[in-house]
């Protein structure tokens, strides 16, 4: 890994990159990413879909607590196959960016699931940091990588990706200028997937929850007719567009019993149960201009 921020070329380019890049910088002992993955060497930065053993609720205690956050832990890790679905079939001679990779959970999941090669690029310097050592204790660094860059701006060479994922990472870049990043960098052929939280602009114009979390997360979500022009703009197309938003609900009732809850987890399941707040999976193939 190399890290520098030079000046003709910095990696957060404007003041919203800047704030974003400062608040995931101060957020170095996070305990309800860094508790959950202490076990299996899996951290997550995302949430989770499906449904959770309900007599953890009924137990006492810190019992209660500890199985909480294990069935917390296990929604996380299942989720990521929403992403290995959206990318089969892959072969191991496949190279994969995965765009706002964190501490690295989707990205080794990934080169275990397929044995491919993957560059999780991200901006913050500690989770680059954190994923890379935890490669190297786990042995699973071989044949995955992270670089310290922006995703929306890599400087890596066109076509350089069979695939190119971001799993509840969109939120944070302008889709056009993303987008059009993720499609230079594939080549002809390639696979986008994408999962992600977006306002539905046909249930609402407006919604009080969205614009809860936006502050809580210092992102900007965007509206689903976004993502949809910002794909044809890019030539993307989509395969697979799944609405998952019913199946969202359950990780944010189990989450606000923990002890850990953030204050967030209302705004979840407000703006998910209203429909305001959606949880898609898109899947896009990049065709070259003029096809």
């Amino acid at each position: 890994m190399t890290i520098h921020e030079g000046v003709a070329n910095p990696v957060a380019r404007t003041d919203y990159e800047r704030r974003l890049q400062t608040d995931w910088d101060n957020k170095t002992d996070d305990p309800i990413n860094l508790l959950l993955g202490a076990e299996d060497g899996l951290y997550h930065h995302h949430f989770a879909v499906g449904g959770f053993n309900h007599a953890v609720l009924d137990l006492p205690g810190d019992r209660r607590e500890a199985a909480i956050l294990a069935e917390m832990h296990r929604m996380e890790t299942d989720q990521v196959e929403l992403v290995l679905e959206g990318l089969q079939p892959l072969s191991p001679q496949a190279h994969v960016m995965d765009g706002g990779s964190g501490r690295g959970g989707t990205s080794y999941l990934i080169n275990q699931r397929f044995g491919c090669s993957v560059t999780g690029v991200n901006f913050c310097s500690h989770h680059i940091e954190f994923a890379e050592r935890l490669g190297r204790e786990r042995g699973w660094d071989e044949k995955v990588s992270f670089q310290y860059g922006n995703m929306t701006d890599t400087r890596m060479p066109a076509g350089s990706f069979d695939a190119v994922v971001t799993n509840e990472t969109t939120m944070y870049i302008d889709l056009h200028e993303g987008f059009a990043e993720f499609a230079r960098l594939l080549r002809p052929g390639g696979r986008y997937v994408c999962v992600t939280w977006c306002a539905d602009d046909a249930v609402s114009a407006h919604s009080d929850a969205v614009d809860y979390i936006d502050r809580h997360y210092v992102c900007h979500i965007h509206r689903r007719s976004a993502y949809m022009r910002a794909l044809a703009a890019n030539n993307l197309v989509p395969s697979m567009v799944r609405d998952l938003t019913a199946e969202a609900i359950p990780y944010w009732e189990l989450r606000s019993h923990s002890r850990l809850r953030t204050g967030v987890e209302q705004a979840f399941l407000d703006g998910h149960q209203s429909g305001e707040l959606n949880y898609l999976v898109i899947v896009a193939d990049a065709v070259p201009n003029g096809s």
